[in-house]
């Protein structure tokens, strides 16, 4: 506290003055920092810090003279180290102060805190990404990280300075918000909140900002003039989107873009004659005339004068007249009589020579035509087009009619008048070359393809075999006709198939087609152990639907055939397979077919009756099956009433056309399976096309009635559509029994200039008297913008099968021990029954009786009705429900649980968790932990 001796007053009698006082300060990482105090005039100074007077050694002082004042000015420093503000513990931060010394006294300087910079990595609150639409307002959140000191915000767009003094529109609030008061297409881009202090800088997470323009209507265009020149006709006019067009997502006009109005034109009205005014007194020159107008009507509103005279002259005295006094007589000289009989018997002669020799020929050329069968009526069927299309009944006795429960109609045939959808070009070779021996009455040309298989009569030649026409006459799915063989049941699989094969042994496994709904699981242990067999799993790419005796059934989903045929199994593997049908049993009698080795269908099962061979669950859009014996099966749907309805899937895919103006739109409907549509996703790769909607499913009812594709609202300044094709339409017959093959229809569009590169229309598709589905198509005609139809629906369509325990949900030693807990009979009666309700299986009992393992198969046909799932809490809840059944029954008598006691293996067999006995746990306990091991299993879990 003394006044150091060798300090001499400066001034004396005045207090010390500062010059420089310390100041706050922050302690960069491990950077030690200093403060300085200066005074004058001063003996000493001294630094204190949080109350305590800092060692004199730890100060560095220096004195020197104020050139301007000449007064002595005294200057000390001092560090203060991170380790030391660490250490610190008061309940102020860290301060200090200098006490400066003079002859009167001393004066203290402010106080100087000292604080350890940081900034923390992760912000508070990231900006979210926004879509708004233009001139709406735009906020931005952003909470920058704890720092010290606070951490300044900043905002960059496009990794470029966002500032509010560039920028009227921009608002940067003291909370660190970015505002942006009316949003411009400019303002889309990506924004990223910067914080920054004298430590470090942090970004936060980038947030996407799209500024969309939904679209709006242009103004009408002026009504077109009236589409008839006279009576009752339309007048249209036309609006299209782009006032403005919608722009980055935003949404397409509502409403409709034409609209019709009737007009009523005035016909003209052509001229009529009146009646003939009454002959003139007959002349002298022995001649009468008569006159008419032209009055009755008379010609109005452009209508046409009436043709012929307006008046009429005759000779009134009846061949002779007096001229000169003298009676003059028609004199005919007796050659000209004699040459015009002549005349008349030559004429008479050459009519009958020609008549003769007409007959001859068609008499030589029927001959000749019928060593060929065939009896031409009309010569448009060589030629084509858009007509109607109608083959006679046959003849009764005839053992190649297609279907005897088609009734015949011997009065009118069948006609439809629509534009058919073609997929390939058919000339008349093809058409008639692979029928060398039929004969066909032909009404006309290429309509066959609308439901004409009740409409005709083949005679086949001796030593060929028989071949139907179902539903037509080409072999191509697209095409107007498919063929078919008469045999009943199943048909011989084509070379194009789909097929998968795995080596499986005592482990088991999953065979999958992936992408098709298709799949094949061999349980754990139904193959025999140091056993293995290469198994596999194919689709046939059959013919279009199964037909029988009693009618056209119908081909719900694929045929699948799984083998070798010499497979030895001691349990059923499980079979999924997909397909199309809304379940109601008043409405669909389903079928499970086998093919017999002689190509026929036998019946294996009807789903909704009790059988021991094979077991058939339907879900709403797969069959699971339970099967013992390798071989082709399909599921095969009788329609029962008109109410029956299968699921169609209608897709539109748009593609380039050959010449450059030229876009065609393609619509699909196929049957609603995974297998069904990916023909056409195969077809559409191939063919470069790009799915322009996402697919639409459509109830298609058994009533007989068409489906019926328009496209609508074209923008008809921008684009032009070939006439008469703008409706189009599938008979009954194509769409019912399509058995899996895709039916499309192309519109042909162009557009009038290369600055369109936007198209947008509707597409409609309906069920004369059902149901209708719109696809909204709004695309971009350049092929650089859109990207290709993905082929694999699947996240990862290579995997096709699995081996072991990883191609199973239910881990094997918690299969296991289900099997031993419930199979085993107890006083309750028989547990897998009550398992296999609670799983919701349970139908068709006795097929699981008949088990070895009934528990085993059980968790079987689990499996496969949640392999893509991935989640055992179904399983879980319904093993902890029948714990609590079997635990309120066991605390009633006293007794013990074999689900109780399963609960104690399981815990058991899971790590950490001690053994247990039966006496250990209330049963109630013990149930509620059925599912800890399987949920600890479930991949949800992990």
């Amino acid at each position: 506290g003394d006044v150091p001796p060798d300090s001499a007053p400066s001034v004396p009698g005045t207090l010390p003055h500062f010059l420089k006082e310390p100041e706050d300060a922050y302690i960069i990482k491990s950077n030690p920092i200093k403060l300085l105090c200066r005074a004058v005039p001063a003996l000493q100074i001294f630094f204190k810090c949080n109350g305590e007077w800092v060692h004199q050694n730890e100060h560095v002082s220096r004195e020197y003279m104020d050139q301007n004042t000449g007064l002595k000015v005294r200057e000390v420093l001092i560090n203060v180290s991170r380790q030391q503000v660490e250490d610190f513990h008061g309940p102020e931060d860290y301060w200090c102060l200098c006490v400066a010394w003079s002859h009167l006294g001393t004066s203290k300087s402010r106080k100087a805190t000292v604080h350890i910079a940081y900034l923390r990595k992760n912000f508070e609150q990231d900006p979210q990404g926004k879509e708004v639409p233009i001139k709406g307002m735009i906020v931005l959140h952003c909470r920058p990280p704890e720092g010290v000191p606070a951490a300044e915000v900043e905002w960059l767009k496009n990794e470029e300075l966002v500032s509010s003094q560039t920028d009227e529109n921009i608002d940067t609030r003291a909370d660190h918000n970015l505002i942006i008061n009316e949003a411009r297409l400019s303002d889309s881009g990506n924004y990223t909140c910067l914080a920054s202090n004298i430590v470090a800088k942090r970004r936060s997470a980038t947030a996407t900002v799209v500024v969309f323009v939904n679209g709006g209507w242009s103004l009408w265009t002026d009504w077109s003039s009236c589409n008839v020149p006279c009576g009752r006709g339309v007048q249209k006019r036309s609006r299209t989107c782009t006032n403005p067009a919608p722009l980055n997502g935003g949404a397409f006009c509502e409403g409709m873009s034409v609209q019709k109005i009737t007009c009523n034109a005035l016909c003209p009205i052509d001229g009529g004659w009146g009646e003939w005014s009454e002959w003139t007194v007959c002349s002298v020159q022995c001649g009468r005339q008569r006159k008419r107008e032209c009055n009755d009507p008379p010609p109005r509103h452009r209508g046409r004068m009436c043709e012929g005279p307006g008046d009429a002259t005759e000779n009134c005295t009846g061949g002779m007249c007096t001229q000169n006094g003298k009676l003059m007589h028609d004199v005919r000289p007796q050659s000209m009589n004699g040459s015009n009989d002549v005349a008349l018997y030559s004429g008479l002669g050459a009519g009958v020579i020609a008549v003769a020799v007409l007959v001859v020929a068609v008499m030589l050329y029927r001959r000749n035509q019928s060593d060929y069968g065939v009896d031409v009526i009309d010569s448009s069927a060589l030629t084509g087009g858009f007509q109607s299309f109608n083959f006679k009944t046959t003849r009764q006795g005839n053992p190649l009619l297609l279907s005897s429960s088609l009734q015949p109609d011997l009065t009118v045939g069948r006609t439809y008048s629509s534009p058919i959808c073609f997929q390939d070009s058919i000339d008349n070779k093809e058409l008639f070359d692979p029928l060398p021996d039929i004969k066909v009455k032909v009404q006309s040309s290429f309509m066959v393809s609308l439901g004409v298989a009740d409409r005709a009569e083949y005679h086949a030649p001796k030593g060929h075999p028989p071949e139907t026409f179902p539903r037509g006459l080409n072999r191509d799915y697209n095409s107007t006709v498919e063929r078919r063989s008469p045999k009943k049941g199943l048909l011989t699989p084509t070379k194009d198939q789909m097929k998968t094969t795995g080596v499986f042994g005592h482990l088991g496994g999953r065979l999958v087609v992936p992408n098709t709904g298709v799949s094949l699981l061999v349980p754990h242990g139904a193959i025999a152990e140091d056993t293995s067999w290469e198994m596999y799993m194919v689709i046939n790419q059959g013919e279009s639907s199964v037909q029988t005796e009693e009618g056209c059934d119908i081909l719900l989903g694929p045929e699948v055939t799984y083998g070798p045929p010499g497979l030895d199994l001691s349990s059923p593997v499980a079979m999924t397979i997909a397909h199309c049908a809304e379940l109601d049993a008043e409405n669909w009698n389903i079928q499970l077919r086998k093919k017999t080795p002689d190509n026929k269908g036998e019946e294996v099962m009807s789903v909704e009756d009790e059988s021991t061979s094979c077991y058939c669950l339907l879900d709403s859009t797969s069959c699971h099956l339970l099967l013992n014996q390798p071989g082709s099966y399909a599921l095969i749907g009788e329609p029962l009433t008109q109410a029956a309805v299968k699921r169609l899937k209608l897709a539109v895919f748009g593609s380039m056309g050959p010449a450059p103006m030229d876009y065609s739109l393609r619509v699909y409907c196929v049957d609603d399976t995974p297998h069904a549509f990916q023909g056409v996703v195969a077809t559409e790769k191939v063919k470069g096309g790009q799915l322009l909607e996402e697919p639409k499913m459509l109830p298609f009812r058994g009533n007989t009635f068409s489906l019926q594709v328009s496209i609508q609202d074209v923008p008809q300044f921008l684009w032009s559509i070939k006439p008469f094709t703008t409706c189009q339409e599938f008979s009954f017959p194509q769409v019912w029994c399509s058995s899996q093959k895709p039916l499309h229809c192309a519109f042909s569009l162009e557009r009038y200039s290369p600055a369109t590169t936007q198209l947008s229309c509707k597409i409609s598709v309906r069920q004369v008297k059902g149901h209708e589905q719109i696809l909204q198509v709004y695309t971009s005609v350049v092929e650089s913008e859109k990207e290709s139809v993905p082929f694999c629906m699947q996240s990862d369509c290579t995997v096709t099968s699995q081996t072991g325990p990883k191609a199973f949900k239910i881990p094997l030693s918690i299969r296991q021990r289900i099997c031993a807990t419930f199979d085993t009979a107890n006083a309750k009666g028989k547990d897998w029954q009550l398992l296999a309700q609670k799983l919701h299986l349970d139908i068709n009992l006795s097929y699981f009786a008949k088990q070895q393992s009934p528990s085993s198969v059980i968790l079987s046909l689990w499996e496969a009705r949640h392999q893509d799932t991935g989640d055992l809490d179904s399983l879980a809840s319904a093993l902890e429900e029948i714990g609590k059944i079997h635990s309120r029954s066991s605390t009633s008598k006293n007794q013990v649980d074999p689900e109780s006691d399963l609960v104690c293996h399981l815990e058991t067999a899971t790590p950490g968790i001690p053994e247990c006995g039966a006496s250990e746990l209330p049963n109630h306990e013990t149930a509620k932990s059925i599912p800890l091991e399987f949920r600890r299993n479930s991949p949800s879990s992990t």
